[in-house]
């Protein structure tokens, strides 16, 4: 008897999920495309002249080609976005032609905004609607944005009329809202059936929506009456009813909940799903961990830069986008770190007759900035955790100053110690620890009032946060060690 094809063909090799093995593949792909570089190169100046030449050109293109292609091929559409947020415009671009259509879709919704702009740019219309066709409401929701009109209005027409109302609605919703990252497919039952009603209607389904851990208890017009954990459901008698084992002690999202609430929720419960009910109390949606996840990770890179004064860029795009980009702040951190100087040359007198304050008044600034830092970190980590109310401010700022008071005071028997060593002036010494007490308490100050500040009237509490630090205790700093050794030591 002889086996089939299908039988006699070696199982598939399963894709590792490994974020080395992604960067390998990077490193692999940066050397493949240098090689290709040098070769197609030398080959077109050696047959520069020949009739074949570009023959032997196109033969080389081909197989290098063929050779990139073997290798993304095999990764997950994660790693593969990975690689192409990792290449320059040109070799990301060479990259994205190589990737087979049917992965187009998954790569285009991992990739991070500012390349997925870039792809969509290589792509003709034709392409565009084969990868956005097949994606869900919500998916297709985060693209939108990025997608040619005639694109969107093409993929609408092949969706259903339930599917053409959830695209609306998810793209109606504000970009930092739970209803922007709700996902509308989910398992919904009625509260008098039994449990094996229940596993016969889940068995008849194709799959399992994603991340599903829990089946949602709705009545006939939707309102949702509890939900049902699939832990329950397989542990329970069969003919038990549904609303003698759902619970009805749950957390719900409203769609215009900001979507770092959701994801604080969820940290704090050890969600894994969440039910999305509109003002009538009606099931519309839920959110998963997997969208909560990445809400982390962007508050987190965002968070990041504005501490910076930056927003997000392509750190392969051209100069004149990161000049946009980093000069505004760049610029005023000038002016600050101006004022700062200024504020030195004002005690010219003072610094030339005791030299030695020149070398000391560095670390005085140093400090001041390095306590800020700390206490503004904790204050924005608080704020993006909901910690930080009216009540407990007042608190919160005299614990701060408190215990920025008691490091300051360690602190500054050293440094006293280390300009007593290197002046042997017991004066300069004592200016040192005052100077240096004062300018962390400055420097704590700045770190709870601008993040505080900026939170009050609805600005991102990170943005340009170090840059305003810097300044104040640079020229609070200069200020106040010179001034004090002006009125003490002359």
């Amino acid at each position: 008897m002889t086996q089939s094809a299908a039988a006699q063909k070696p199982p598939a090799t399963p894709r590792r999920l490994d974020p080395e093995d992604a960067q390998t593949a990077l490193a692999e792909v940066q050397e493949r495309l240098r090689r290709q570089h040098l070769v197609e190169e030398l080959v077109h100046r050696q047959e520069e002249g020949d009739a074949k030449a570009p023959l032997v050109e196109d033969l080389v293109h081909r197989q290098h080609e063929a050779e990139l292609k073997t290798l993304v091929d095999g990764l997950h559409p994660a790693d593969i976005a990975f690689i192409l947020e990792s290449l320059p415009k040109d070799e990301r671009q060479a990259i994205w032609k190589l990737v087979s259509p049917e992965h187009d879709a998954d790569v285009l919704l991992e990739v991070e905004d500012w390349v997925r702009e870039s792809l969509i740019e290589a792509m003709d219309r034709q392409d565009l609607v084969a990868a956005t066709e097949s994606m869900d409401a919500d998916e297709l929701a985060d693209l939108a944005p990025d997608l040619p009109p005639d694109v969107v209005a093409e993929v609408q027409k092949g969706l259903t009329e339930e599917e053409r109302a959830q695209l609306l609605e998810a793209m109606g919703y504000p970009e930092d809202s739970v209803g922007a990252i709700m996902d509308f497919e989910m398992v919904r039952v009625r509260e008098d059936v039994t449990l094996e009603v229940v596993l016969r209607y889940l068995r008849r389904l194709h799959e399992l929506p994603d991340h599903t851990d829990q089946i949602f208890v709705v009545d006939r017009q939707d309102k949702l009456q509890g939900i049902l954990p699939l832990s329950r459901l397989l542990v329970s008698e069969p003919e038990t009813e549904v609303r003698a084992v759902m619970n009805s002690d749950f957390l719900t999202l409203n769609p215009l909940d900001s979507d770092a609430d959701a994801a604080g929720a969820f940290e704090r419960y050890d969600l894994v799903s969440a039910p999305v009910m509109d003002d009538q109390g009606r099931l519309i949606g839920r959110v998963t961990i997997a969208d909560v996840v990445d809400v982390m990770r962007e508050d987190s890179q965002e968070q990041a830069l504005s501490r910076a004064g930056l927003q997000e860029e392509d750190i392969f795009a051209p100069v004149s986008t990161a000049l946009r980009n980093r000069a505004p702040w760049l610029l005023f951190n000038l002016c600050t770190a101006a004022t700062a100087s200024f504020v030195a040359s004002q005690f010219e007198g003072t610094v030339s007759q005791i030299v030695i304050l020149a070398f000391l008044m560095s670390i005085v600034a140093g400090i001041g900035g390095n306590s800020g830092n700390q206490t503004m970190t904790l204050i924005i980590r608080a704020l993006a955790m909901g910690r930080i109310t009216g009540r407990n401010l007042w608190q919160l700022v005299k614990r701060e100053l408190f215990v920025t008071l008691l490091v300051g005071l360690c602190g500054s028997v050293v440094a006293a110690l280390f300009a007593w060593v290197i002046s042997h002036s017991v004066s300069i010494a004592l200016v040192m620890m005052a100077a240096m007490i004062c300018n962390m308490l400055v420097g704590a100050s700045v770190g709870v009032l601008v993040p505080m500040v900026r939170a009050r009237f609805g600005k991102d509490p990170a943005m340009g946060s170090s840059v305003l630090l810097t300044f104040a205790t640079d020229s609070l700093g200069f200020f106040i060690f010179l001034g004090l050794a002006t009125i003490f030591l002359l």
